[in-house]
């Protein structure tokens, strides 16, 4: 004969069975390793200072690093091992940025770098807006050329995915 279902005793079943999560050792990675980014950008800032730069220049030359090393690390398969560690902890946003960039890039690495490598870089429409972001401000540091001389990035963004 069929017991009658409790649902009482289905949810303490449900609760007893279910594994544990680690939500507060989740959230101290994802604060420590956040913060250690957020510290090695204003490391970055604070160094260009030191250098005859204004501190919007300096804000630039610590994106910019950033935006570098954490493609760099992304192209190595290092930032995936960070994230996977560290969580939403790797999602500030200047890294999470450039990690949006170039892991598509990355999967797309068998096809050569210019159609599978470059091609995906641009594939979206805000791909193509975030690039053409990143090469206007990274055109101010051409120390020969004054800003008013240096020409403006142009990236076409087609209405259409690639």
């Amino acid at each position: 004969m069929k017991q009658p279902f409790d649902a009482k005793a289905y949810q303490k079943e449900v609760a007893r069975r279910a594994p544990k999560s680690p939500a507060a050792l989740q959230c101290l990675k994802a604060f420590l390793v956040g913060g250690l980014i957020c510290v090695l950008g204003q490391g970055v800032h604070d160094l260009a200072l030191l250098l005859p730069l204004s501190d919007k220049d300096a804000s630039t030359v610590s994106s910019m690093t950033l935006i570098f090393l954490t493609a760099l690390l992304t192209g190595l398969g290092v930032f995936d091992r960070i994230a996977s560690f560290a969580g939403a902890g790797t999602v500030v946003p200047i890294t999470g940025f450039a990690n949006s960039i170039v892991a598509p890039a990355m999967e797309d690495r068998p096809e050569g770098f210019v159609l599978g490598v470059g091609a995906s870089c641009l594939r979206s429409r805000d791909r193509c807006s975030s690039t053409g972001s990143v090469l206007r401000s990274s055109s101010g540091f051409f120390p020969c050329c004054s800003e008013s001389a240096l020409p403006r990035p142009v990236v076409s963004c087609p209405s259409r995915a690639l």
